[in-house]
């Protein structure tokens, strides 16, 4: 039976890429409870398997096997396209790189994923809403070549948190910007989520971040080395 006061439930998940000949494990066998509304952080050196795994957890990658239950739904026995349907209004992710569309406006950025979503109702008053929130009130119109790297990043956690799914996944969200949007981009990210009450995974390198979240689980060679309550 599920739990229903976790978000995330992962057994002996693992992640095997390439061919039969040559297969690389990537994810080693991953036990992860992870409770609704906690705050996480994910650390661990280049190739650990941190953004493999947050990819699995995301329904972005599918696991070669092991169990996954994400915010009630069985990750682990759907296809390409149920996986996709249970992301949506469940997991907002926000990404080192914005992907951003171009050719759309800021606030087309933030209501389409909902619209291609099937939420009809009120979508486009919820973007602005929602970037109104993000300090981006002023740029609903401006176009992602007409914003600075602060402000697109703003952009991407609006589209993340605008359905208000039950789960934020944030792999290096700071990486392209400077220390000081940096700290900005942080501070946003956290006051939305405590707006939204919704669970938050971040991978990150800066061990200030780390010192914010209520847990850091630290990953090694596809494998979780340590995992560290801060209650």
């Amino acid at each position: 039976m599920t739990n229903p006061s976790l978000a995330i439930s992962a057994r002996n998940l693992k992640l095997t890429l390439g061919s039969d000949a040559a297969p690389v494990e990537i994810l080693r066998g991953i036990d992860l409870d992870i409770a609704d509304g906690e705050i996480v952080a994910l650390l661990g050196p280049s190739g650990s398997g941190k953004s493999s795994l947050m990819a699995v957890l995301s329904g972005l990658e599918r696991a070669t096997s092991g169990s996954l239950t994400v915010a009630g739904a069985d990750f682990s026995t759907l296809d390409e396209d149920a996986l996709a349907q249970a992301r949506r209004g469940r997991i907002g992710i926000v990404l080192q790189a914005f992907h951003l569309l171009p050719t759309m406006t800021a606030a087309e950025n933030v209501a389409t994923p909902m619209e291609l979503a099937g939420e009809i109702e009120g979508v486009r008053d919820r973007a602005e809403t929602e970037l109104t929130a993000v300090g981006l009130g002023h740029r609903l119109h401006h176009y992602p070549t007409q914003l600075s790297g602060g402000e697109q990043q703003r952009v991407a956690i609006a589209r993340a948190t605008a359905p208000r799914p039950s789960l934020i996944f944030a792999d290096e969200p700071t990486g392209n910007l400077d220390a000081a949007t940096g700290h900005e981009i942080i501070d946003l990210l956290f006051s939305r989520r405590a707006e939204t009450g919704a669970t938050l995974l971040i991978i990150t390198h800066d061990p200030e971040l780390a010192e914010r979240c209520e847990r850091v689980i630290t990953m090694a060679d596809g494998q979780i080395a340590s995992d560290t309550g801060r209650r």
